[in-house]
């Protein structure tokens, strides 16, 4: 079974803190589920499903980790960039202050970019280290 990559990018890209993706290892499909937008008896049939064929669980946010990916962007940066937003990461509301930094800044789109090259490396990473094939 191949997977496309676009299609784990995609799940890796919409985790949350309360939802979950699922690669079903016989259909080869990725699964959703969420905790705050299921109630008990859609997320008790998902799971059945999935013991049933097999699953591989995605990485979730936590295995993600945005904040090191902010921290390897602006690794990349030098002068004042580079001391601006390494300022704007630190303490309560890190997220919110880089993300106004970067459109201040004008390299929002260098972000993005930055980003979607870390989310495929991640998935790639992911699918070698389950066995997965894949394609782009």
């Amino acid at each position: 079974m191949k997977v496309k990559l676009t299609d784990i990018i995609d799940a890796i890209e919409m985790t949350n803190e309360s939802s979950e993706y699922f690669l079903d290892m016989e259909t080869g499909e990725i699964v959703w589920t969420d905790d705050w937008a299921m109630d008990r008896e859609e997320l008790e049939k998902i799971n059945d499903r999935l013991d049933e064929h097999g699953f591989c669980r995605l990485p979730t946010q936590y295995d993600i980790h945005e904040y090191s990916i902010m921290g390897e962007f602006i690794d990349t940066l030098s002068g004042s960039a580079y001391n601006r937003l390494s300022r704007a990461i630190r303490g309560r509301g890190a997220f919110r202050r880089f993300k106004d930094d970067i459109i201040e800044m004008g390299i929002e789109q260098d972000w993005y970019d930055f980003l979607a090259a870390a989310y495929k490396r991640i998935a790639i990473e992911w699918c070698e280290e389950n066995d997965i094939e894949y394609e782009e």
